[in-house]
């Protein structure tokens, strides 16, 4: 564990350079990305150009290929290979396009039997070949994209769980303004155990970013409950400790409830950083840490981790007899620096030599190169586009990176 109410060194740092990503790297990398993930949006990402899909222009450009090798060369029978053209259309095209290349390659065969006649190997077994070939085609190109909508569909429902868990915040929303970035390690999932959010309410606003142990649809449901009590006590309770024991007791009920339905992750715990702002406190915010990483305060005059002592993490308070109340720290915050706080995703992101990503050093280095890098969105874009070439683009956990600050001319909640 770092020191903390330090400043990060700005010096420079041993290895690559590690500047944000930009221009042509930036799209290259989503190129990569969509191609490795495979699915129906990365191909059509990949196959569109300005919107347009091309997927059309390979399986013609096969067939092109292949009735020109057949007119100028004499060395075997080509044209029988049109049945590779219907084929190429079942894999990147729709069911229409791909049986209207299987009847133009049925048409391409047939001209080349009767008006070339330039081989006497062409004939019937060839025709019956290309016929078969594309009618297997289009019935591919049909369970294709019957399982690409299944797909999509599927997807569909797991954003709407996304926006459910993971609300939507409004610009501005509770006097702070604030930018987020959500990378679920399970690409098809879109979801996971990383959760954020902000609630204002008379007694101030109240910031909770965190993540639950483990992965998968167990890891969401344990972080919904958190997120619902935390809108209710963060709104309701005038006291910061109140909202952080009723986080413990939500989690120690959900514990319950899914070991009562026997089963096997009724384990689970999460580590959190709860954050209060306040308009009678506007030089200083109150911090209670469940065993998270601590936040970083980033302004014009450098990087600090705030000085706050990590409690236990939710779910674990049972551990200690009596079950204290958790620690309010109330910690200096100038009005022109940014809580920037992260999960393990970024923290544990190792590159191939298995060293581990040090996202104070990139902030720091981009606060000196530009004072402007306090600002939410360029924080929360910055430290993502360093975990993600630090780790190669190879995610292994859910990872958030959330950026919060007061809006200038107001103080809070």
């Amino acid at each position: 564990m770092r020191a903390v109410g330090t400043r990060v060194s700005l010096g420079p740092v041993r290895g690559r350079d590690r500047r944000p990503v930009r221009g042509r790297w930036r799209l290259f990398g989503r190129l990569v990305h969509a191609a490795g993930r495979g699915d129906a949006v990365s191909r059509h990402e990949l196959l569109s150009v300005r919107g347009h899909s091309v997927a059309w222009m390979f399986p013609l450009l096969l067939l092109v290929g292949i009735t020109a090798t057949d007119i100028t060369t004499g060395a075997f029978e080509i044209i029988a290979w049109t049945v590779l053209v219907p084929g190429a259309a079942a894999a990147i095209c729709g069911v229409w396009t791909t049986a209207a290349y299987s009847v133009v390659a049925i048409v391409v065969y047939v001209l080349a039997d009767t008006t070339w006649q330039h081989r006497e190997e062409t004939g019937l077994p060839g025709l019956i070949l290309v016929g078969l070939g594309g009618l297997i085609a289009v019935l591919a190109a049909a369970l294709r994209v019957g399982g690409e909508q299944r797909m999509l569909h599927m997807r569909d429902i797991a954003d709407t769980t996304r926006r459910t868990v993971l609300r939507p915040l409004p610009v501005g929303f509770g006097g702070l303004d604030h930018a987020a970035v959500y990378l679920s390690a399970d690409t098809e999932a879109r979801v996971g155990g990383d959760f954020y959010d902000i609630q204002p309410g008379p007694h101030g606003t109240r910031v909770l970013v965190g993540d639950v142990q483990g992965k998968g649809l167990g890891a969401v449901e344990a972080a919904a409950a958190l997120l619902s009590s935390f809108r209710e006590a963060g709104y309701h309770e005038p006291d910061l400790a109140t909202v952080a024991e009723r986080l413990e007791i939500r989690m120690v009920r959900h514990r319950a409830h899914t070991a009562a339905l026997g089963r096997s992750d009724g384990d689970r715990f999460a580590t959190a950083v709860l954050v209060g702002f306040s308009e009678e406190l506007p030089d200083a915010v109150d911090v209670v840490v469940f065993g998270h990483e601590p936040p970083l305060a980033v302004g014009p005059g450098g990087v600090r981790y705030l000085p706050a002592v990590g409690g236990l993490p939710l779910g674990m308070g049972d551990l200690v007899p009596g079950r204290p109340v958790p620690s309010v720290h109330r910690l200096a915050l100038a009005a022109d620096e940014t809580l920037l706080l992260v999960t393990d995703g970024v923290t544990e992101a190792r590159d191939p030599e298995g060293c581990f990503y040090q996202h104070a050093e990139d902030v720091s280095r981009a606060l000196s190169a530009d004072p402007r890098s306090t600002a939410p969105q360029r924080l929360v874009t910055l430290v993502r586009d360093g975990t993600l070439r630090h780790c190669r683009g190879r995610v292994a956990d859910d990872t958030t990176v959330f950026a919060v600050r007061r809006r200038r001319g107001t103080t809070g909640g």
